[in-house]
């Protein structure tokens, strides 16, 4: 895997199409490697699409049963949610396979590559990825990208899921995981650090991860305006540090702010740039992706020229469709900042807020309870409404230690306008009969791409409540 050249290699991807092993298989896949692989979604009719499109590159799939595992040349990939139980790893410790985790194969390719860029934080990482993938492609730079998100700027109908690129350029742009602790695999040249905030582990910890990740790096991209993520470079020497900010001190300072509903722009160093994508967080993205930009050879006025194309990311703020006067709207928000900078966006506009929120997962919501209730009950309207449904499940074991009624519960006592409704599909048919004209619906939520069908399947019930 030195140099990239992976024709030959068998790989089975336990997982496959969860959002940081797709893009993985389609970089296999890319490279010439033998790709095949199961799922969880794919045995349960989820979201079929995906798993015609992994298809259509030629990757086999096969039942979560062990039958797609037949042969100890198989390098068997699993992603953190695949329990030790599951028959294909069953399998594969019977057969002997190699294993590898879905980030340990990331980190593989990305420190192999001749210029690895990559982009860390707790909130903003696919978007910046996504962000420096635009502006390297309009550089002619041909880089390879995994990201978790599908990045709308590259998909189009034979390639819906465009959440890789895979190029013959010097550069291999990734997002990076702080959450399992895997961040300490990558050996970057150019690390951004967007920001470092509470979300799956204690501050203490994230701050130990993130300083090492920009302590590796030849050049560390950091947000001035984290007080945390600002302390770490204090640790750097100053010319390996780009420090950015929105108005106040940085290497990259953003000035003479414009918002718009669905765009924002912005001054840079005398470049004035125009975003597609709203909210003063893109604008700290987009400084975010200048920066590495640059880093990697990319002449300022160009990255600013470039990085106005970019169109945004599947679920990341994305306008699904309108009717009856709302507007519904598809969110990754799953962490506090997430969330919070979903609702500061909404909140620039006239309009009432209705949201549906369904956490990631039980343990996030023990881990983030303090902290989600504090920023909901701080930035709900007295006439916005919030529904929190059940978190997903998607099988195996977990604790139900903190659920979403806990924290509708201690929404209540702090006197936000929340409640509890357990199933998806009767919190959706609420929102949609609570909604009237200039209302926005949002749908956030992580680790489901279902949410996006529910996001489509509101429209639709808009538009048939006001046909």
């Amino acid at each position: 895997m030195q140099d990239g050249n992976l024709h030959g290699c068998s790989f089975f991807l336990v997982g496959i199409g969860g959002s940081g092993m797709m893009p993985l298989a389609m970089i296999l896949a890319g490279r010439g490697a033998v790709v095949a692989g199961s799922d969880r979604g794919l045995d349960q009719g989820r979201v079929p699409a995906k798993f015609d499109a992994l298809r259509a590159l030629g990757i086999a799939l096969h039942p979560q049963d062990g039958s797609g595992i037949v042969s100890p040349v198989q390098t068997v990939v699993a992603s953190a949610a695949v329990e030790e139980t599951v028959a294909d790893m069953v399998a594969a410790r019977r057969l002997g396979c190699p294993r590898l985790s879905r980030a340990e194969l990331n980190a593989a390719l990305f420190n192999a590559s001749r210029l690895p860029i990559g982009v860390a934080g707790t909130s903003g990482k696919s978007s910046v990825t996504g962000m420096i993938a635009a502006i390297l492609h309009a550089a002619g730079r041909d880089p390879t990208v995994m990201n978790g998100a599908v990045m709308k700027d590259f998909a189009r109908a034979d390639r819906p899921f465009a959440s890789a690129l895979v190029g013959a350029g010097d550069a291999y742009v990734s997002e990076v995981d702080e959450s399992d602790g895997s961040i300490a695999l990558y050996a970057p040249h150019v690390a951004v650090l967007n920001n470092v905030s509470l979300d799956h582990k204690s501050l203490d910890e994230l701050n130990r991860l993130f300083g090492d990740f920009i302590a590796h790096a030849r050049h560390a991209i950091v947000n001035a305006d984290n007080a945390d993520a600002a302390t770490l470079a204090m640790r750097l020497p100053r010319d390996r540090v780009t420090s950015f900010s929105l108005g106040g001190q940085g290497d990259l300072v953003a000035t003479d702010i414009v918002e718009e509903p669905f765009a924002i722009a912005f001054t840079v160093a005398g470049e004035r740039v125009r975003l597609q994508v709203p909210g003063r967080h893109n604008v700290a993205n987009a400084l975010a992706a200048i920066g590495a930009a640059v880093a990697a050879g990319v002449p300022l006025a160009h990255a600013c020229a470039a990085i106005a194309g970019f169109t945004g990311l599947r679920r990341r703020f994305d306008r699904v469709g309108e009717a009856g006067g709302v507007a519904v709207i598809d969110d990754f928000g799953h962490n506090p900042d997430k969330i919070a900078a979903t609702l500061d966006t909404l909140h620039a506009f006239p309009g009432r807020v209705l949201a549906l929120f369904q956490p990631h997962g039980f343990g996030p919501l023990k881990v983030m309870r303090a902290e989600l209730v504090a920023m909901f009950a701080g930035r709900l309207a007295a006439e916005d409404r919030l529904v929190l449904c059940d978190p997903v499940y998607q099988g195996g074991t977990v604790a139900r230690e903190v659920t979403s009624a806990d924290i509708v519960r201690d929404l209540a006592v702090a006197g936000a306008p929340a409640r509890h409704i357990a199933d998806r599909a009767a919190a959706a048919a609420y929102l949609v009969a609570e909604a009237r004209a200039g209302d926005r619906i949002v749908v956030m939520g992580a680790r489901d791409d279902t949410l996006s069908l529910l996001a489509a399947e509101m429209v639709r019930m808009l538009d048939g409540k006001h046909a």
